[in-house]
């Protein structure tokens, strides 16, 4: 790779698509020069110092091996906020911005301090976005993964969060000590059918396996957080879940068999089923 090329030549020379190329080269226009992503056109016959050109052909190496850019970057952007993110945790997804939506919806409908539940918060995404934007409720975020509790906490640090939300270790609701009743739950479980294909493709395969599968039928971990939201919910209260999109009829038959009210279907921008909410009864 020649020292001479400039931003646009690296860019148009580069293997990876072009998209993802300008996203590596921004991380380190900003990281080395302290320039935002606009320099890639305003400036793009700059060209780059000896060190961070060997840094983008590694960048680019590792993502030719098919490593997410989000683990190769360290961090993903998520609903308004930035999250660290790494191997030991899901990437979180756009459609997963979704349950947020959801969450904040009812917290303006109560219009008072609400209690929030995230079932299996991984990096922390959803319980800090909502955390962020909803500056008065109150969140308690479970994960059974201590590596992905380290990671979630880091953010909520970061994010200057940390006493908006209490992270708890256990699985599921086995976490919860003396929390009481939620205003809403949210979660976002593994629902991919364990020997699905899609776990051996793309990013897939290089994030934690039990964050993305079930290991049975992709619906077990529903069901288990569906059935137990009776005891956690408050009278009226909201449980809202993500499922694969061919999953919907199923979790809305969860849902009846628990009992719930109000039973809806959310679609994501793509105009798939991804979420069903449902209350508890009054």
């Amino acid at each position: 790779m020649s020292e001479s090329q400039s931003l646009r030549e690296l860019i148009s020379n580069c293997k990876l698509p072009a998209n993802e190329a300008r996203i590596l080269l921004a991380h380190l226009l900003e990281k080395h020069y302290q320039l935002p992503r606009s320099a890639l056109l305003s400036r793009d016959d700059m060209t780059l110092d000896i060190v961070p050109l060997e840094e983008w052909g590694n960048l680019v190496s590792r993502r030719l091996g098919g490593e997410p850019i989000a683990y190769i970057l360290g961090k993903k952007g998520f609903h308004n906020i930035e999250l660290l993110v790494a191997p030991g945790v899901l990437i979180p997804r756009p459609e997963t911005e979704l349950l947020v939506d959801i969450a904040l919806a009812e917290i303006t409908k109560l219009n008072r301090s609400t209690k929030i539940l995230d079932l299996g918060t991984g990096s922390g995404a959803i319980a800090l976005s909502i955390a962020n934007a909803a500056p008065l409720a109150s969140l308690v975020a479970t994960d059974q993964s201590v590596e992905a509790l380290t990671i979630a906490r880091k953010n909520a640090q970061s994010l200057t969060l940390k006493k908006q939300v209490q992270f708890l270790q256990g699985s599921w609701y086995e976490a919860l000590t003396e929390q009481g009743q939620f205003d809403v739950i949210i979660s976002n479980p593994p629902y991919i059918a364990n020997q699905d294909p899609h776990l051996t493709q793309g990013d897939l395969r290089f994030e934690p396996e039990s964050a993305l599968t079930d290991f049975d039928s992709g619906l077990s971990c529903l069901q288990a957080i569906i059935a137990g939201a009776d005891q956690h919910l408050k009278p009226g209260g909201l449980i809202a879940v993500e499922h694969g999109f061919d999953q919907s009829e199923a979790v809305i038959e969860l849902m009846t068999i628990a009992g719930l009210a109000d039973i809806r279907v959310h679609l994501d921008l793509a105009g798939h089923c991804r979420a069903a909410s449902g209350r508890k009864g009054l």
